[in-house]
């Protein structure tokens, strides 16, 4: 697999997972839902909200690069989150559909970069104004890895409310292949 075919294997898994999330995280009533359960961004809800800023924030430097502007265009025109632990979206419902709608940003986006973009360098600041040089595919891999790591922590505030979303496993996605 190349390097690109990595990212569209992750960028459908993003999506796959945030479908079962948010599917669990529906059953909940606002109070569970809300319910500052000790994580770093408390509750299933600021968790949630956290994963799109993050989301919203790294895709927003990804457009600087020439061959995203395109793909990207319509999450550049999404209002900056002003913080990291911002709430987005106080409704649920908006929440998820904002989510479903980026992730079909994500998977138009990755479905379009080629391996030269992957190994440009991105100058971006961080949320700190500290500015940075960095190998897009690397930026690209953390974007994925972020994702991954928070809703594992939604995963297990979840299981503390009693849902369970399943597998949550990347091996699932990935396809079997034929000895030669």
């Amino acid at each position: 697999m190349s390097l690109k075919e990595h990212f569209i294997l992750l960028a459908a898994y993003n999506q796959s997972m945030n479908t079962t999330v948010y599917e669990a995280a529906s059953r909940l009533d606002k109070k569970e839902l809300t319910k500052d359960r000790g994580a770093f961004f408390g509750s299933v809800f600021g968790t949630l909200n956290h994963i799109l800023v993050g989301d919203i924030i790294w895709l927003k430097r990804f457009s600087s690069n020439p061959s995203c502007m395109s793909s990207l265009r319509e999450v550049v025109n999404l209002p900056n989150p002003s913080s990291l632990d911002q709430i987005l979206f106080e409704d649920f419902t908006a929440l998820s559909e904002q989510r479903s709608w980026l992730d079909c940003q994500i998977i138009c986006w990755v479905d379009e970069l080629t391996e030269t973009d992957l190994d440009l360098l991105l100058s971006y600041h961080n949320t700190k104004g500290i500015s940075a040089n960095k190998r897009f595919s690397s930026l690209v891999l953390h974007f994925f890895n972020h994702q991954t790591h928070h809703r594992g922590q939604v995963s297990a505030l979840l299981s503390q409310a009693g849902e369970d979303i399943g597998v949550t496993d990347l091996l699932a996605l990935i396809p079997e292949e034929a000895c030669v």
